[in-house]
């Protein structure tokens, strides 16, 4: 089923504040948020991982069976690729509502301003705008959609598109190490031509912010998400024992996250989080997440090395094109996705 782009958030109820929420957005939060303080996502020092402490390794394996999710701290990108990055997604929500039309998603299409994962006229929607675009391969981005009313957006995105892949490359390869698989198996899943898409996320404020989500809840499909934190408000939770934890970016840190892929990998060593977003009633909130996935000609699959002392694969093997199709074309629903690529 196609995904069907829609009028986009922000042109439609942002200008007063969410003082009127059109009811195809309302859906009370009445689960429990775990308090300030109450626990905190685990926080790996990435200059440690590539010094070899095995301490700092054996903390991301453990983050990555137990939460699956962490803060990377002191990486390698430069600040000022981090800053331009985010002059440029904030630059874009702030052009005019007509200009950002012109970059609408177009139906059957994830590239492009818009919403993702609206599979029906009557679901409920987020409370979001999103600028989608695929990065890598170089020959996978559509410059129809990358806004040309911003001088350096271009640019920023090439130079921030480089260097977070370099990141989770790194980390791919000590991911390996840790489950005592050859790093080439990961590599060659991903090949010269693995994928990266980035999705800006610009959560407008609602009066009525208990009424709403920006984000409905769900695990990325991918092998790892990295998202950056553009502004000061906080917004992303995640679920753990049947509870949403409030995640507090770091000053400069990246929020990793594991995705469904990674753990089908790993036939659920690792395991994908779930997790949403939630809006503030008096400011905008702004985000950027990095999906680095597989070559579009992997098999999607349990490793062969992490199911070999294991009595079967816990989950099918399918083509990385045919499993992003139905990913994509799909409603969020937790990990709902994740059940569906379960052996029978």
């Amino acid at each position: 089923m196609e995904s069907l782009p829609v009028p986009s958030v922000q042109s439609m109820v942002a200008a007063d504040g969410g003082a009127h929420v059109p009811p195809r957005y309302i859906r009370p939060r009445d689960e429990a948020v775990a308090t300030d303080g109450e626990t905190e996502i685990p926080v790996i020092d990435f200059q440690r991982l590539q010094l070899g402490h095995d301490e700092e390794m054996a903390r991301l394996d453990k983050a990555c069976q137990d939460w699956g999710f962490f803060q990377l701290i002191n990486h390698s990108v430069p600040e000022d690729v981090v800053d331009g990055m985010k002059a440029n997604a904030r630059g874009f929500f702030e052009l005019p509502a007509e200009t950002k039309k012109q970059f609408a998603q177009e139906r059957g299409q994830l590239d492009g301003y818009g919403q993702l994962f609206v599979v029906s006229e009557d679901q409920k929607l987020d409370w979001a705008d999103i600028l989608f675009l695929n990065t890598l391969p170089v020959q996978n981005r559509n410059f129809r959609f990358w806004p040309n009313q911003l001088a350096k957006f271009r640019s920023a995105l090439d130079k921030y598109s480089a260097a977070v892949k370099s990141i989770v490359d790194f980390l791919l390869v000590t991911v390996a190490n840790n489950l005592g698989v050859d790093p080439e198996v990961i590599a060659n899943k991903c090949g010269t031509d693995g994928i990266q898409a980035v999705r800006m996320n610009y959560y407008p404020p609602c009066v009525q912010a208990d009424k709403v989500i920006g984000f409905s809840p769900h695990s990325d499909s991918d092998l790892l998400t990295l998202v950056l934190q553009v502004n000061e408000v906080d917004g992303l939770q995640i679920k753990r024992n049947e509870t949403w934890f409030p995640v507090r970016p770091l000053e400069g840190a990246f929020i990793v996250n594991v995705g469904d892929i990674l753990q089908i990998f790993t036939n659920g060593r690792y395991k994908s989080a779930e997790h949403r977003a939630v809006v503030d009633m008096k400011k905008e909130r702004l985000s950027i997440a990095a999906f680095h996935s597989p070559s579009v000609h992997a098999v999607i699959g349990p490793l062969k090395e992490m199911v070999a002392h294991e009595h079967e694969a816990v989950y099918r093997s399918i083509g990385h094109d045919e499993f992003m199709k139905l990913f994509f074309s799909s409603k969020l629903e937790g990990k709902s996705f994740l059940d569906r690529m379960k052996k029978l």
